[in-house]
């Protein structure tokens, strides 16, 4: 069965049609409604708060942040302001009147927000079609930086985030969590029901806090269930200088900041970093 996001971009897979199927859909609902329950289970939050939804679609988890702790949401009601590049989408949302505000914007392009202005953050179902690229002039790693550099600049030093996501495998999770730990981020997975066709990925983030060292993913080290994503102990731990400039480490790491900022760089092969001999 083929996934959405390999069939079109969202702002055109998600037409009236499909935007109105996916929102009346009593399949959808639930399981809509279970993860946003999960993702603010993770965000732990005991007063209301001011929440993103990043790729809101029509605002069933929104419609969730706006019930208060009697109804079940941890810490509510809540205000949120949702984002998506679907305006089917956010049409079927309009429509619904629901509480929260609403923008058309491609998260791939960053997150049109002041630095600071969230308390926290989640995201259902939405991280995955940022690992595609519909232009050559722009790359998965670049949409992922762009995202995760301007949500975590959104967020307030203490802030947590909560993106569920189905990665096609586990190259794609890796791709996703090394984004965020780049970033800034302290970054945790979560697994539910693996192993199963139902298996629903979540990525715990988080702003500032943990050890003297540096080391944020502290903050998140001890939440049961999550494996911490920690690239950048490594990286601390390599000894500047180590690589030499031009040789193949040096320049697979400069191709790999450019592709961070979202510019095509050349593939890799056998040639790369090879020296070539002097013609005369």
């Amino acid at each position: 069965m083929s996934r959405p996001e390999d069939i079109l971009p969202p702002d055109l897979f998600y037409n009236d049609t499909e935007s109105r199927k996916y929102t009346t859909s009593s399949r959808i609902q639930k399981i809509q409604s279970s993860m946003t329950h999960r993702a603010l289970s993770l965000l732990s939050l005991t007063s209301p708060s001011l929440i993103l939804d990043v790729g809101c679609g029509s605002g069933l988890s929104g419609e969730i942040l706006s019930q208060d702790e009697d109804s079940g949401t941890p810490g509510g009601p809540h205000v949120w302001i949702g984002f998506d590049i679907s305006a089917s989408m956010l049409g079927v949302a309009l429509e619904k009147e629901v509480e929260g505000d609403l923008f058309l914007a491609d998260a791939g392009q960053g997150v049109p927000f002041r630095p600071g202005t969230f308390d926290a953050a989640i995201s259902i179902s939405a991280v995955q079609w940022l690992c595609n690229a519909e232009t050559s002039e722009e790359s998965p790693a670049g949409r992922l930086s762009r995202f995760f550099n301007g949500l975590y600049a959104s967020l307030r030093r203490g802030g947590r985030a909560v993106c569920q996501f189905y990665p096609k495998n586990d190259l794609q999770k890796k791709m996703v969590s090394s984004a965020a730990v780049k970033a800034g981020f302290g970054a945790g997975l979560l697994e539910d029901d693996e192993g199963t066709k139902n298996a629903k990925t979540y990525l715990v983030l988080t702003v500032g806090g943990g050890d003297v060292d540096g080391d944020i993913t502290g903050v998140v080290r001890g939440m049961e269930g999550v494996d911490v994503m920690d690239e950048r102990r490594r990286a601390k731990d390599r000894k500047r200088g180590e690589d030499k400039k031009g040789s193949k480490a040096w320049i697979m790491r400069k191709k790999e900041q450019m592709e961070r900022k979202g510019k095509v760089v050349k593939t890799n092969s056998k040639y790369t970093g090879r020296k070539r001999r002097i013609a005369f």
